[in-house]
């Protein structure tokens, strides 16, 4: 799998309807073949993509490591933290309720590039398993940067985010 990481600006309804299903296999069909189909054709704005820099992302947000309930709200949630909706581990979906998205809507509109730089500094190169490289931050600042819109209008009007990876 490629490990590409994607955020999904979902209503109440649609949440509702993914958290209904009761096994991953089912929640996971409903995602690719539904969310994932009407969203990249019809919504591209209420989707981010952030390719594989969700990694390193997370580590820099958080304590440097990558886990479910490392750091602290609301940076935590930009990636990892949230309501867990997948159990199984071909798999990576984690919600954030309207409230949550606002918070983190804010807090990161204030992270600059020196910010995130630092964040990025703490990560253990072997625990992450790349070496850390100004080209592999820069790719990870150029992924963030381009997702604040996205959250910004997430915000704005008071929906779901949905963090998605295959691995």
């Amino acid at each position: 799998m490629s490990c590409l990481g994607v955020l999904f600006s979902l209503d109440e309804e649609t949440v509702n309807k993914i958290k209904s299903f009761s096994s991953d296999a089912d929640r996971l069909d409903y995602l690719q073949e539904e969310i994932e189909e009407v969203y990249f054709e019809k919504y591209p704005s209420r989707l981010a993509e952030l390719d594989k820099s969700w990694d390193a992302l997370h580590r820099s947000l958080t304590n440097g490591k990558l886990e479910y309930k490392n750091g602290f709200f609301p940076l935590n949630h930009v990636i990892l933290g949230g309501e867990i909706l997948y159990e199984s581990n071909d798999y990576i979906m984690t919600l954030k309720s309207p409230e949550q998205v606002k918070q983190i809507a804010a807090e990161i509109d204030k992270i600059d590039l020196a910010f995130l730089q630092n964040g990025y500094t703490k990560i253990d190169s072997q625990d992450y398993g790349y070496e850390l490289t100004e080209k592999d931050f820069e790719y990870t600042w150029t992924w963030f940067d381009d997702s604040k819109e996205f959250w910004k209008l997430a915000a704005k009007e008071g929906r779901y985010v949905l963090f998605t990876a295959d691995q």
